[in-house]
């Protein structure tokens, strides 16, 4: 086997074995994708439970008021944005507004 050959034998079992590594690890996101979406959800439902007296816990107390300030904050920065926008009409009345 000449030099050369080895060197491309090499390269392609690095190639593969860099390509399963990756593929390994995409796996691994996915996954982690998924437990987060299921975090999600579950804490979403927790908030959604005690805003309406079903579920109380005093570990839970506080991430259920955190979350509720976030989304207050979350809130309050929609409606902020909002007068800005209506304050600008979108076809001014001295400009009739564009033919198709």
């Amino acid at each position: 086997m000449s030099f050369m050959d080895k060197v491309k034998g090499a390269v392609k079992t690095g190639a593969e074995q860099a390509a399963t590594k990756a593929q390994e690890e995409y796996a691994k996101i996915q996954v982690r994708r998924e437990l987060s979406d299921a975090y999600e959800s579950l804490g979403a439902k927790v908030v959604e439970l005690a805003d309406r007296g079903e579920v109380s816990h005093a570990e839970l107390t506080p991430l259920v008021e955190q979350a509720r300030a976030a989304q207050a904050k979350l809130e309050s920065a929609g409606k902020q944005q909002e007068p800005s926008a209506a304050a600008q009409p979108e076809h001014p009345a001295e400009e009739p507004p564009p033919t198709t």
